[in-house]
């Protein structure tokens, strides 16, 4: 009896043993995760970050701490979401920078450096012009960027090599024009780019349409076409480069929930399915529709394939337009 008995508990041990990190492993999260923003608070990209951390927080139920960690045209941002310890305590929302940042030979870091969540947002770009501009439509616009010699016309909505720069010059080079058949006036980015457009400094801004609903409800700017495979819902009456005049080209910015390379497969698993939730929910999309983001989502996967896709696109382009070291 004495004997069983001893082997009866030795047993109960072992399978607490066994049981108890099993338990401690479901139990992510545990504590707060901090949640990495490569770009200044206050911006898109932290206005995204913010909404999604506070759906996350619901969700795991555990504080989600939106931390902006800014320099080096992204680098540093997105440097320490990769370099972070991949457990799910740290993740960060990664940018289509990603795709640009080691073609112009700023960092070694890619996409592949990262396992991505989900993407949560997609702006498509678009082509924008004065109200006072002679051009009403795409095809007498392009018509005339044809016609005149090369530098005639000029466009502005980031810095040099910056990505609208790199949408301009794939729009040009998709009709068999050169990458810099429009000028390129480098900015601060599309507001400013879009107030020297109104002030008649610059002819065209092709940043996201997203990025100058403000104008154009304002009827101070014309939204002449967008940079996407289907119209815009925010932007109906913007026909797509293909409908307009005849172009295959697009390209939206978009925004991702990312991790460190190596995150365990149910951690990815549960911050997935709260995303997903997060995504869903009305106050997000009421959120997003209010400051006219777009509304994308892509799983893990589905997302990857997207940032590849845009990481080779990109790299060809930059290449062409001498912009890639």
């Amino acid at each position: 009896m004495l004997r069983r008995t001893l082997l009866c508990t030795a047993l109960a041990f072992a399978s607490a043993a066994v049981t108890v990190p099993a338990m401690a492993q479901s139990a992510y999260p545990e504590r707060p995760i901090q949640l990495i923003v490569p770009w200044n608070a206050g911006g898109g990209t932290d206005a995204v970050a913010r909404i999604i951390g506070t759906m996350l927080q619901q969700e795991l139920g555990v504080p989600v701490n939106v931390v902006n960690r800014t320099g080096g045209s992204g680098v540093v941002g997105h440097s320490a979401i990769a370099t972070a310890k991949p457990d799910g305590y740290t993740i960060g929302i990664v940018t289509i920078e990603i795709d640009m940042m080691h073609w112009q030979g700023l960092t070694e870091l890619t996409y592949k450096d990262f396992d991505f969540l989900a993407m949560v947002n997609a702006d498509p770009g678009g082509v924008m012009v004065s109200v006072d501009s002679p051009f009403k439509t795409l095809p007498e616009l392009l018509t005339a960027i044809k016609e005149k010699p090369a530098g005639t016309f000029k466009a502005s909505g980031t810095g040099q090599g910056g990505i609208w720069h790199l949408g301009l010059a794939g729009w040009m080079m998709s009709h068999g024009l050169k990458p810099d058949q429009v000028t390129w006036v480098p900015s601060q980015g599309a507001a400013p780019g879009i107030t020297d457009m109104v002030a008649g400094g610059v002819d065209l801004v092709p940043t996201s349409l997203a990025e100058g609903r403000s104008m154009i409800d304002a009827k101070r700017v014309n939204a002449l076409g967008s940079m996407s495979p289907e119209r815009q819902e925010l932007f109906p009456d913007a026909p797509t480069l293909k409908e307009a005049v005849d172009s295959d080209w697009t390209l939206a910015v978009w925004r991702t929930v990312a991790a460190p390379k190596g995150l365990p497969e149910d951690v990815a698993a549960k911050l997935g399915a709260a995303l997903e939730k997060a995504y869903n929910s009305p106050e997000y999309k009421k959120f997003m529709n209010e400051r006219g983001f777009g509304m994308r989502w892509a799983d893990g996967k589905e997302a990857t394939r997207i940032v590849a896709e845009d990481d080779e696109t990109l790299g060809k382009i930059m290449k062409e337009a001498g912009l890639a070291k």
